[in-house]
């Protein structure tokens, strides 16, 4: 019988400096009080225990009801072992569970393994977290599975699928110096899971890329000057965005006044639904009146000077209210707006509101916001609706973000880092 195994790594100093901030109110979302009593005043320990709370619940099979972390307690047996006991009113009643717990320099690290035999029929269908678990600390201890935010969902992925059923994303990004952005859009969305990714880049840069993305078709589009796609390339970019299921327009582009003439003649001649990033949104900014006319299938991705941009708004301004502002704009626009950020905000035209509880200064590098745009992309081409695809796609960006920095620490995180993760977090909560 093939067992179930979860892990989990806690940054110590966060767990610690949660503890500061809340004192025992915090200790007491995931520690019962004899495991309070246990830990005392040690971190590693607090630590030590969130790792092995979260592993267990990683192990657990989709769709069995997840215990409250106070539920599950963590002593030590008489051989100095971890010993895991679960409230009877748990799934996880009576089963026999080895956790291990290891602590490395300012990480504790928990394995668990749970027997194949606790079976989904077990629990009833309910959302791949603990049911009441620590509340979201934004910025501070780690943000896992535990609530999953209104309008996220992830698309079907049927076993008898092909690159066909998984949607055609197009890309248009890059520029002679930004032929990063235009990779990191292009493989966002690929490690979405969008069955194919084509590229459009200009000429000159065209070997560049083509030569990096191996998984993705790149084209080559006409140029108006070494490295820029201008106006006299619309018909070429048309043909390529032929049979799309998504488009994602503007990393790295550039921001020539040959090239804002194209987005703006491009943009409502897409039949797709879209995903305007970085300089689309800079080019649109200098013709606003545009926005409200262009369809309500498009998602716009804009930092806070970008949304300024836009709104007509200092930077300073956005930031006091972001999700006033941000909800009050995709009414007036009537578009899905991603304001992103510490805390990113969600808000669609209709209303619905939604903001992540993510932040960590891991994701604060050049070509993150790439990535994300490429991610939403991929799941609007599998037929997420512009706001589930949004949500899900900053979910999943942020938890990314919060597991490389536990693994790799809050400085050094590159954009190409989140590729890889992505599809584990998807995998992890389905």
């Amino acid at each position: 019988m093939t067992p179930r195994v979860g892990v989990d790594v806690a940054a110590i100093p966060r767990i610690a400096e949660a503890q500061r901030r809340f004192g025992d109110r915090f200790l007491r979302k995931f520690l019962s009080d004899r495991e309070i009593a246990y830990c005392g005043d040690s971190p590693e320990r607090w630590a030590g225990r969130w790792a092995a709370k979260e592993a267990i619940g990683k192990a657990m099979p989709s769709g069995v009801r997840r215990p409250r972390m106070r539920d599950v307690e963590i002593l030590p047996s008489p051989d100095g072992r971890p010993h895991v006991r679960a409230a009877p009113s748990t799934t996880l009643a009576g089963r026999e569970i080895d956790v291990s717990i290891a602590h490395d320099g300012h990480f504790a690290v928990a394995v668990a393994v749970i027997p194949e035999r606790l079976k989904r029929s077990l629990g009833t269908e309910a959302p791949l977290a603990w049911a009441d678990g620590p509340a979201p600390l934004v910025g501070e201890g780690r943000v896992g599975d535990r609530e999953l935010p209104d309008g996220f969902r992830l698309p079907a992925r049927p076993r008898d699928g092909h690159k066909g059923t998984f949607g055609t994303v197009v890309v248009l990004a890059g520029s002679q110096g930004f032929t990063g952005a235009a990779y990191l859009a292009s493989m966002g969305a690929a490690r979405a899971g969008a069955g194919i990714v084509r590229l459009l880049v200009a000429q000159s840069i065209y070997p560049i890329l083509a030569e990096k993305c191996t998984e993705v078709i790149v084209g080559p589009v006409p140029e108006i000057a070494p490295g820029v796609v201008g106006h006299a390339s619309l018909s070429g970019v048309l043909r390529g965005f032929a049979g799309a299921d998504a488009g994602v327009i503007g990393p790295g582009i550039g921001r020539d006044m040959s090239t804002r003439r194209l987005i703006e003649d491009l943009v409502p001649r897409v039949a797709a639904p879209l995903v305007l990033d970085a300089d689309a949104l800079n080019l649109l900014s200098e013709h606003r009146s545009i926005l409200p006319r262009l369809s309500p299938q498009i998602v716009l991705t804009p930092h806070p000077a970008e949304f300024g941009r836009i709104a007509g708004l200092e930077t300073s301004a956005v930031q006091q209210d972001r999700r006033g502002i941000a909800s009050r704009f995709a009414k007036q626009w009537n578009k899905v707006v991603v304001l992103k950020g510490a805390g990113t905000v969600i808000a669609a035209p209709d209303g619905r509101v939604t903001q992540s509880p993510v932040a960590t200064p891991a994701l604060a590098s050049g070509g993150t916001g790439d990535v994300l745009a490429g991610l939403i992309g991929g799941l609007m081409a599998q037929k997420l609706p512009p706001f589930e695809a949004a949500v899900t796609g900053v979910h999943l960006h942020g938890l990314a973000g919060m597991n490389l920095e536990a693994s790799l620490g809050l400085a050094g995180v590159l954009a190409s880092d989140l590729l890889p993760e992505i599809p584990r977090v998807m995998e992890r909560l389905r």
